[in-house]
């Protein structure tokens, strides 16, 4: 697994940054001075919960080849490099979107892609996969990867992480202001928020960001279905995706970063948190599609 988890660490680090910088300038103060300003609560979490989620998106690429080890490659070394790079060249051109960065990093059986637009974006595999797989499933590999590019879904990550983050963001202020008035209900002298406020703040903020994970997760989980189609309509034919699911269903999966986690090929572990459905299951949809 590669990209989802470095992708919402990265988000999360930039929200609770943006939250200690709002802090430090007042801006909470400046929201419950004369009772709870919605409207300006409201931009606050967009700001917030957005900012976080774009800013994640515009370093995905630079994150990921430094905490993956990527070495990109550009066709001039090994026959297998210049393979790898005409592979991603064909199914590029297919697809029609930019030539990807290509990129080939050391550990266990995985790949992913990354990049915050379709026309500049990177296509990783390991030494792992490249070992362990016969060419037309790395193929089928490579096809999915250049599936989630040409789907969009890192974009579309990024505006439901957002989404997510400003609910989050919004939600544990409102139902933190509440605690804290309710504590300080016979305080006539307090003004701005107090400990009640912070504290209810701070643990709905992680609380609701776990269930933010899960439904993060959970749309993750289907663009793997439709990125294993994809890969599928790539290559004509759907055997050689079902055979590469089925091999790696044999593998010990690769751990990646956690940014690029939910565009790996490997699942995940734990059903809900989890940012790709177990491989049975997508080989079945594979195998039940029409056409």
């Amino acid at each position: 697994m590669k990209r989802i988890i470095l992708f919402v660490l990265t988000n999360l680090a930039v929200v609770v940054v943006l939250g200690v910088v709002a802090s430090l300038l007042g801006v909470n103060r400046y929201l419950t001075a004369n009772g709870l300003n919605l409207g300006a609560l409201l931009g606050f979490a967009l700001i917030m919960g957005f900012g976080g989620a774009i800013i994640s998106l515009l370093i995905s690429k630079p994150m990921a080849k430094w905490t993956s080890g990527v070495r990109v490659i550009d066709g001039s070394g090994s026959p297998d490099e210049r393979w790898i790079v005409e592979t991603v060249r064909k199914f590029a051109d297919q697809a029609q979107i930019g030539m990807p960065e290509v990129g080939i990093f050391e550990g266990d059986p995985n790949a992913f892609a990354t990049g915050a637009f379709k026309n500049s974006a990177l296509v990783a595999v390991s030494t792992g996969l490249l070992q362990g797989m016969t060419r037309e499933e790395v193929e089928a590999v490579i096809g999915h990867e250049v599936a989630h590019i040409a789907n969009g879904d890192m974009v579309t990550m990024t505006l439901i992480q957002g989404v997510m983050n400003t609910f989050v963001v919004f939600l544990s202020r409102v139902i933190g202001y509440a605690v804290d008035s309710f504590l300080r209900k016979n305080d006539e002298n307090s003004s701005g928020p107090g400990i009640g406020y912070y504290v209810t703040t701070i643990v709905l903020d992680i609380v609701l960001g776990f269930v933010a994970a899960m439904i993060v997760a959970w749309f993750s989980r289907q663009r793997e279905f439709r990125a294993d189609a994809g890969a599928a309509q790539l290559m004509g034919r759907r055997q050689p995706m079902i055979n590469a699911l089925a091999r790696l269903g044999g593998m010990h999966p690769g751990e990646l970063p956690k940014s690029v986690a939910a565009m790996g090929i490997a699942g995940g572990i734990g059903k809900l948190f989890s940012t790709h459905p177990p491989i049975e299951e997508r080989i079945a949809a594979l195998q039940n599609k029409q056409g």
